[in-house]
């Protein structure tokens, strides 16, 4: 089919501004993103919208345009030919629309065909000249945007494509969270690797902050359980990818579900709150934080006195000349430190975490000592 482009002012402005609609899901919480991997045809994405839009839980419509493969040959996405059937949900469903963005013209077709949302590609973050391309065709244009993390567990990357979109004047800015590429990784396609977007949160506390579990996933089977985490790591809301016949879906087609799938597992999901006004809950829970922060602190004096032994032992392996990592003995320590751990219901992933920064900071002291005349 021909497309048949919108005549527009300026390129670089919305047909029309965002509308409250738009302004009232953006501030929803949660915000429930869904719609296929990928717009196939005309058919497929109008029906999924309108089965999505019928279970009354869905806030935006999604449908990847525009796909970034691995390997050439692959399914790279409809192309813009796609934009006008989500154009034609949006006005079916009333509904706004978002697609994944990458280049400059991604952007300009995407506007011409009044997406409301836009969000940038783990593929894409990763790389600062496309975000930075992305960005500076966003300048001056007032739309949100969500960013996913980088394929790769680079925080520095994430907030880069932040500060480039705060830069060009964005004002509402999102960030997606979908896992990071893992090697050796089976359990989830992308390993979610929680404490980074926790440490997301921190560092932007007050921006919107949404879960991809289809692409943590990778499969239906446990999109629940990583959804529901996140919920209860306070996310602002879930991106899952939907289709009206998923087992036959051009692209991913073992994570995505169908828009009565995703009624349910939205409706199974416990929903949960950062605040009550709860008097007895507030006073239990500022007791019991206390007591954390007293711990904390017998947790803090007693690793600077093991540093104090380590700079000791440091001063004994210089005079011998001997080497500060001592294999064996650091065995040793991890075997000890697993078998005391399950007794004290431990992981033994938290117990190799904790050693390894504490040994690490052991050898920074033991190396400081044992140079200290270079």
């Amino acid at each position: 089919m021909d497309l048949e482009i919108p005549v527009i002012i300026n390129n670089k402005q919305q047909t029309s501004d965002m509308n409250g609609l738009i302004q009232e899901k953006w501030n929803k919480r949660p915000l429930i993103i869904s719609g296929p991997c990928s717009a196939e045809t005309e058919e497929q994405v109008l029906a999924t919208a309108t089965a999505l839009a019928d279970t009354g839980k869905v806030d935006v419509l999604r449908a990847g345009i525009w796909k970034p493969r691995t390997k050439p040959g692959m399914f790279e996405g409809i192309g813009t030919k796609g934009l006008p059937w989500l154009l034609q949900a949006k006005k079916k469903t009333g509904l706004p629309i978002t697609v994944e963005v990458a280049t400059a013209k991604h952007v300009e077709d995407a506007l011409q065909f009044e997406v409301d949302i836009l969000w940038i590609g783990a593929r894409t973050t990763v790389n600062p000249f496309s975000v930075q391309e992305v960005a500076d065709a966003l300048r001056g244009v007032n739309i949100p945007v969500l960013i996913k993390n980088p394929i790769h567990p680079d925080l520095e990357l994430w907030c880069g494509g932040i500060e480039r979109l705060q830069k060009v004047g964005v004002k509402q800015i999102g960030m997606i969270h979908r896992g990071f590429s893992n090697y050796g990784n089976m359990e989830y396609r992308n390993a979610p690797m929680w404490h980074l977007p926790i440490e997301m949160k921190r560092r932007f506390p007050e921006m919107l902050l949404i879960c991809d579990p289809s692409h943590i996933c990778g499969n239906r089977t446990n999109l629940s359980a990583v959804a529901q985490k996140s919920i209860d790591l306070d996310f602002g809301g879930l991106m899952i990818e939907s289709h009206i016949d998923p087992a036959n879906a051009w692209s991913d087609a073992a994570q995505q579900v169908t828009p009565h799938r995703l009624a349910e597992l939205l409706g199974e999901l416990i929903w949960r709150s950062e605040h009550t006004d709860a008097k007895e809950f507030i006073s239990a829970l500022a007791t019991l934080r206390e007591q954390i922060n007293h711990i904390d602190d017998e947790l803090l004096a007693l690793i600077g006195q093991r540093m104090k032994v380590a700079d000791k032992i440091g001063e004994f392996k210089k005079s011998n000349n001997i080497t500060i990592l001592q294999t064996h003995r650091w065995n040793d320590i991890l075997e000890r430190a697993f078998k005391k751990g399950e007794h004290l219901g431990l992981s033994k992933e938290f117990i190799t975490k904790y050693f390894d920064a504490v040994h690490l900071e052991s050898i920074n002291h033991q190396n400081k000592i044992m140079n200290d005349d270079l």
